[in-house]
């Protein structure tokens, strides 16, 4: 059996694949393919399988390239929108990703986000370093206390709900969350609020944190309008997918004080920013590392690595994914 691998990950994964005894082939540089050239490697390769990363858009065509030897795109990663997942269904190909083993670590990221704008973090580390400190002031980086503030949540999921449990638990925090489907027990369980209309949420909430795939649906979900339903105290944080936020609006928003700030670790267009992104104090950005701690992205190696395993030798990947 042979697999390719599109980028460099942590050797765990790897070390399995070869322990099964696959040749496996990765792509040496650290960074993504174009598109002509992962189609020329896996024409080329013949490849049983394909352990793939959200930088590589697998459309028809590339699976088309990779036919008719490859049997699995394993992504590496809990999205799968840069997979044409129905595409690959239908050539018999199975798509796998890797949830639940980043929870934890995208969850404590977005709180460190929270933490770091509400309290100016950022911004008071760039004056410090600029040797601008000259001594405490009573009024020096005024930040926003986070206990007992209302956390708003799109997206009640595996990563959106233990925020919201840090949130609850840990600040004391009231919570307040959308979703598509109603959570009675995780209401009990946290004393959270369901709401019904997603722009609630934005009415109401102090921080709102976005845990949401990438659909049709929820594609730029916020953008101005749900922006100017914000309070002008509040803030946005983002660390599930770039295109549910309208950047250019978001720009606008924190431009014109019609919210307070933002912190983002995904982009519209990543890894490009929207013009004006960069050179605005009351936001934070982080280049898409909410899950990236040693234990979380090895453990997702083995993961991906699992799912490629027990797909190649007849059985269901643990990973499976579906179209609803």
């Amino acid at each position: 059996m042979k697999i390719f691998v599109t980028r460099l990950i942590p050797d765990r994964g790897i070390n399995l694949l070869k322990e099964k005894g696959y040749e496996v082939v990765v792509n040496p540089q650290d960074w993504p393919l174009t598109k002509a050239e992962l189609i020329a490697v896996l024409a080329e390769g013949r490849y049983d399988a394909v352990l793939c990363d959200l930088d590589h858009k697998i459309d028809a065509e590339v699976m088309d390239a990779a036919r008719p030897s490859v049997k699995i795109f394993a992504n590496y990663a809990v999205g799968f929108d840069n997979i044409d997942v129905k595409g690959a269904i239908e050539r018999g190909i199975a798509v796998t990703n890797t949830p639940g083993v980043l929870t934890d670590t995208v969850a404590e990221h977005t709180f460190a986000l929270l933490l770091a704008i509400a309290h100016r973090v950022a911004e008071a580390d760039r004056f410090t370093r600029a040797g601008k400190y000259k001594g405490w002031t009573p009024t020096l980086f005024l930040g926003t206390d986070v206990s007992k503030k209302r956390l708003g949540v799109v997206g009640l999921g595996r990563i959106g709900s233990r925020v919201a449990h840090h949130a609850a638990r840990g600040f004391d925090m009231r919570v307040i969350y959308y979703d598509v489907k109603r959570n009675e027990e995780f209401e009990k369980e946290v004393g959270a609020e369901f709401r019904a209309e997603v722009d609630d949420i934005f009415r109401e909430a102090d921080f709102v944190s976005l845990h949401v795939p990438l659909s049709p649906e929820t594609r730029q979900l916020v953008d101005g309008r749900r922006l100017s339903l914000m309070k002008k105290t509040a803030y946005l944080i983002n660390t599930s997918r770039g295109p549910v936020v309208d950047e250019k609006a978001l720009v606008a928003a924190l431009q014109n004080g019609t919210i307070r700030g933002a912190a983002l670790d995904v982009y519209e267009n990543e890894p490009a920013l929207a013009p004006g992104l960069a050179d605005l104090e009351n936001v934070i950005l982080t280049p898409h590392i909410a899950s990236a701690t040693e234990e979380t992205r090895q453990t997702m190696s083995e993961l991906a690595a699992q799912n490629i395993i027990e797909g190649l030798e007849g059985r269901t990947p643990p990973n499976l994914v579906k179209i609803q």
